[in-house]
């Protein structure tokens, strides 16, 4: 998947907002961060905000579909 393709989604996936979209975004940040790094996660996150809707943060990992957040 390109950037630019998961960009596309997820900004619909924000749009509805639903916990069930929360997930669907929870999947596709995951092939971001496979493919691209957490630098591109993070960028995805602030574009699309997804802070916002969803309350994910820069500098959360995406997993296999789960958000694994790292508390200091």
């Amino acid at each position: 998947m390109t950037l630019e393709r998961a960009r596309e989604l997820l900004l619909i996936q924000a749009g509805f907002g639903s916990f069930y979209n929360g997930n669907s975004a929870k999947l596709i940040l995951s092939e971001v961060q496979t493919e691209y790094g957490q630098a591109a996660v993070d960028q995805l996150i602030r574009e699309c905000g997804l802070q916002e809707v969803f309350d994910f943060k820069p500098g959360t990992r995406f997993e296999k579909g789960i958000a694994i957040t790292q508390y200091d």
